[in-house]
């Protein structure tokens, strides 16, 4: 990374767990360059009396945060949800600087996580193609070149530009549709081996809230790719079941994180179909089963009900 070159903003997105709240700091502060890069701190308000004292002791911990050229932290006064306060909050900070990285508050980053990040938001700015950087990959069964494209956007430390994000489409519906009229959900679900167009289908529904599944289709739908380092930068600590929408049954998520640099260099824009055929495969292992055990629980569920009526 050019010491001369202006580092992108980073924005953090933090709730009621102090202490993976803390854990993610830390890490964040040990990372190259995090002494010239700018911190904004996103705390979500509290639902109720409930998680009030939560909420307060994560706020406690912004207070006088060092190792960052520089930190401001924005307070909602009231429970806005994870969704809308990460649409709003990259979407400030991409419209006065450009361009950011993106944090939540249980993601903890390896200490060349920065640089990647910045060095790939710099090298691939102007090229239309590309619309996110990724910083997590799962353990795949495959050896993995230094940097390489997906389709399949990873939303567990990543970044954008203003250019990108600016085809962000909040309205689940118009993504769905379209994605049923180009005849491109089987595409969408990686060769129908992860349901993410069910995933869409449910947050239209007001099951989920996600707006990550969301941006995954802004980006499949407008021909972008995701650059991947070879080897996730990041882990995520909120799969114990601590956080809003995790679930402990997520370990097969957890990957080491690399703490080699990343040599980011220019390289054919395209998807790599080898490693998408091996995360078709990962999917289809590990979420396969889980989605069965799941139908046959619901179905369970159902002749239950038939039998009390």
């Amino acid at each position: 990374m050019d010491s001369s070159r202006e580092r992108a903003p980073i924005a953090l997105f933090v709730y009621n767990r102090a202490d993976a709240t803390r854990q993610t700091l830390d890490a964040l502060a040990r990372n190259n360059g995090a002494s010239d890069s700018d911190l904004v701190i996103f705390s979500d308000g509290a639902k109720g009396e409930t998680d009030a004292a939560q909420v307060a002791d994560v706020r406690a911990l912004t207070v006088n945060i060092q190792g960052f050229r520089s930190v401001r932290v924005v307070q909602a006064a009231s429970n806005r949800g994870l969704a809308p306060s990460i649409i709003s909050g990259v979407t400030e900070i991409v419209e006065e600087r450009g361009c950011v990285i993106v944090l939540e508050d249980d993601i903890l980053t390896s200490p060349v996580f920065l640089d990647f990040m910045n060095d790939a938001l710099d090298l691939y700015r102007n090229e239309e193609k590309v619309g996110s950087i990724s910083g997590y990959i799962f353990p795949l069964d495959i050896g993995l070149p230094e940097t390489f494209f997906l389709r399949d956007e990873a939303s567990w430390g990543w970044a954008t530009w203003s250019r990108a994000w600016a085809k962000f489409e909040p309205d689940g519906r118009k993504l769905l549709a379209a994605l049923e009229r180009q005849n491109k959900t089987r595409k969408f679900d990686v060769d129908a081996s992860f349901p993410f167009t069910n995933m869409l289908r449910d947050q239209i529904a007001g099951h989920n809230s996600s707006w990550a599944i969301r941006w995954r289709a802004s980006i499949f739908l407008n021909d972008m790719l995701s650059l991947y380092p070879g080897g996730s930068l990041v882990r995520n600590i909120g799969t114990d079941g601590s956080g809003t929408h995790a679930s402990r049954s997520d370990s097969m998520y957890d990957s080491v994180p690399r703490i080699t640099p990343v040599k980011v260099r220019p390289i054919t824009i395209a998807e790599n179909e080898e490693i998408f055929r091996a995360l078709r495969r990962y999917y289809r292992k590990h979420f396969a089963p889980q989605l069965h055990h799941r139908i046959l629980r619901k179905l369970k569920r159902f002749l239950q009900d038939l039998r009390r009526h």
